[in-house]
């Protein structure tokens, strides 16, 4: 926001030569009231006659809602495909042309009964004079030379309206027609030709896949009777005969022999192996430790006849000596024993070993045999390969067997009445409207009334503006807009009553410091002026910021007030004078008690009845305590540049330029108040003001002055030496 777009944007409309004069069109107008209301009252009664005079025509509405409605029993062993996969929008947009096809029309029209019905077949009556005229120089054709579903077709898309219903499966099939229960009845019959046409669809399908299959499968059945007799006769030429576990014989037998011949081995190992450990022992003296030998009954019954003995010889010991003849014999019937049982312990071993040798023969003769049973199943193994690829082609032809007639079974299925039901069905019927759906009556007259009044009321703004009414007059004054710095492209300047100055000038001794120093006079009879000229002496200011000024107080009783400037940029736009010229304390919280935090901006902001401008005191505190904060008062400066048009500081000429210079760096103009041009005082403040900022420092002088109103009495360019 500019300082100058501030000014043209709350300024009066004399002030801006591009605006339009409201009041002068408003004049306009009421002059030209008749022409307003004449055409609007014209146009409400002739809407609200045409309305009731037109025939009404009524809608039928039904809808359909798409969805798959295959059941188990049509479709056997197969699961149902998702309703959302299978209608996205595409086959939405589908189904709608399907309804809107010609071959369902015409079975539509003829069962509605269209034909011969006056508002849909231009063949019913005698022809009018106009048409017969049309049909005789050739711009038309004669009724009766078309179909009579052919005249209706026409009529009957015009009424007949089908679309899908937002971004969902349902479709809306409207109907329109002069008579409420055709439009409603025509409606519903559009909805069951189109179910019914899809039901004998799928059954057209389900009936030539069956016909298709019949003939296919009693061929196939044939072929699959070949293939498993070829298959029979070729296993039992080669003896290929399956045994258990679906293995062929010769395969058994060889698993047969290989298990016996195991056997025999293990029983030659075992029984080798026993009579080795029997020997072993026999000689270590342990024969009695063996099972084999402890278990035999006979060696049990000779233990216990040498146990016995023993005994005896022992008892018989006690009083007969060694050398006496019946311990002798005692000794003898022992040692007798001892041989039998050396001599049962011998019979096992050669038991064991008689064993042992049977059981190496039987493996000979098992090895032999599996030997031979190898060669067998080597030679059957081609024959084996040939037999399984005949098995896989009679396999091969079985499974396309049954899919056929599973497919054949399922299509027969389907061929039945009520079997394939169609992918739709119809959620809302039709019914009888009562009300019109054309023309509707209320908005119709408002429609038609509103913009009678609209066109009317633009042909005479518009009349006014191409005849040059309803602008500012030429002679009004205006200020020039702020470009940066300059007159604004093709803004005539404002005549001044006296000769202007040169731009390279002298004052009354006033430097002008390289363009940055120049003055202006308040003029409160020309305030555009004033301002423009202000506003074109002024910094552009960051965006979305207010410019900010400090306005320093001239000496004199006949210098102007930084309140004069402030009230005058408050008639034209938003401004808050913040007056730090003065310690007057009237009472009231100010700019001190908002940097304590005691106080917010509404509670320190005043304005004086009748008056525009906004204005913040220094406080109880005084001003400076205002002026000892500059970072606290920085960001109070950055919120009310960010709120109003133009913010203003107002600081006496004597203050120390140290205090005044934070608020002078970030100011975009300087401004101090000086009563005339020979002021010496202002211009010294002047002069010390453009040491502080880099922003350009205007003396603002008042209208008795004799200053000139040009703006190119301001001096911008440098005084030579």
């Amino acid at each position: 926001m500019t300082a100058q777009a501030g000014i043209d944007a709350h300024g009066a409309g004399e002030g801006r030569g591009d605006m339009l004069d409201l009041s002068a069109l408003w004049a306009a107008i009421k002059r030209r009231k008749f022409w307003v209301i004449g055409p609007t009252v014209a146009a409400l009664g002739l809407s609200f006659i045409a309305v009731n005079v037109v025939t009404p025509r009524y809608t039928g509405e039904a809808r359909l809602l798409l969805e798959n409605r295959g059941s188990f029993y049509a479709m056997p062993g197969q699961s149902l495909p998702d309703s959302a996969g299978q209608f996205d929008s595409e086959a939405v947009q589908s189904q709608v042309q399907v309804i809107m096809s010609r071959d369902l029309a015409r079975e539509a029209i003829k069962r509605i009964g269209l034909v011969g019905n006056a508002e849909f077949d231009s063949g019913v009556g005698a022809l009018s004079a106009l048409r017969k005229l049309a049909v005789m120089i050739g711009l038309g054709g004669h009724p009766a030379d078309r179909t009579p579903e052919e005249r209706v077709l026409e009529k009957y898309y015009e009424r007949l309206l089908v679309y899908p219903v937002g971004r969902s499966r349902i479709v809306s099939v409207e109907f329109t027609s002069q008579d409420a229960a055709l439009a409603a009845k025509a409606a519903n019959t559009i909805a069951e030709t189109y179910l019914e046409f899809q039901e004998a669809a799928k059954q057209d399908n389900a009936r030539s896949a069956s016909n298709w299959l019949s003939t296919t499968i009693e061929p196939l059945r044939k072929r699959v009777v070949e293939a498993e007799a070829k298959v029979e006769d070729f296993r039992s030429k080669n003896g290929l005969f399956a045994g258990p576990n679906n293995t062929s014989i010769t395969s058994q037998q060889l698993t047969d022999l290989s298990a016996q011949l195991s056997n025999a081995r293990s029983q030659q190992a075992e029984a080798q192996a026993k009579a080795g450990l029997i020997r072993d022992a026999i000689k270590q003296g342990r024969t009695f430790e063996i099972p084999d030998v402890a278990n035999n009954d006979l060696v049990r019954r000779l233990i216990e006849q040498r146990v016995n003995l023993r005994a005896q010889i022992a008892a018989e010991s006690r009083s007969l000596l060694p050398e006496h003849p019946r311990i002798k014999e005692l000794n003898a019937q022992l040692l007798d024993l001892e041989g039998q049982l050396r001599a049962a312990a011998e019979r096992t071993v050669r038991t064991l070993e008689n064993e042992a040798k049977i059981a190496g023969q039987r493996v000979e003769s098992f090895q032999a045999a599996l030997d031979g049973q190898k060669k067998n199943v080597s030679s059957a193994n081609d024959s084996e390969v040939q037999l399984r690829a005949l098995e896989r082609e009679a396999r091969t032809l079985r499974d396309q067997l049954e899919q056929y007639m599973q497919r054949y079974r399922e299509a027969v299925a389907r061929d039945t009445m009520n079997a394939t039901p169609a992918d739709a069905r119809i959620i809302s019927r039709a019914v009888e409207p009562t009300e019109p759906s054309f023309p509707k009556k209320v908005p119709v007259v408002l429609v038609v009334t509103l913009a009678t009044f609209l066109i009317a009321l633009g042909t005479i703004v518009t009349r006014e503006l191409l005849n040059g009414q309803g602008r500012p007059l030429p002679d009004a004054p205006r200020g020039p807009r702020w470009v940066s710095a300059g007159r604004t492209e093709g803004e005539p300047e404002t005549p001044d009553p006296v000769p202007e100055t040169p731009r390279h000038a002298r004052v009354a001794g006033l430097l002008t410091h390289a363009g940055r120093l120049g003055q202006t006079r308040l003029d409160l009879d020309q305030p555009e002026l004033t301002l423009a000229e202000i506003a074109e002496r002024t910094r552009e200011p960051a965006r979305g910021m207010a410019p900010l000024a400090l306005v320093l107080d001239g000496a004199g009783e006949e210098a102007a007030r930084p309140r004069d400037l402030a009230e005058l940029l408050a008639q034209r736009c938003r401004c808050v004078l913040i007056d730090l010229s003065s310690d007057h304390d009237d009472g009231e919280a100010g700019f001190s008690e908002l940097l304590a935090g005691e106080a917010l901006f509404s509670d320190i902001i005043t304005r004086a009845p009748g008056s525009r401008l906004h204005r913040i005191g220094a406080g109880h505190a005084g001003r400076a305590a205002v002026l000892a904060a500059p970072d606290l008062v920085d960001v109070a400066l950055d919120a009310l540049c960010e709120t109003y048009d133009w913010v203003l500081v107002a600081a006496a000429s004597n203050d120390d330029g140290a205090v005044l210079a934070p608020i002078a760096r970030r100011a975009q103009a300087g401004l101090v108040m000086s009563g005339q041009v020979g002021n010496g005082h202002a211009l010294e403040t002047a002069y010390r003001l453009s040491e502080l900022t880099e922003a350009p420092v205007t003396l603002i002088l008042d209208a008795e002055s004799g200053v000139p109103t040009s703006a190119t009495a301001r001096m911008e360019a440098p005084v030579e030496a």
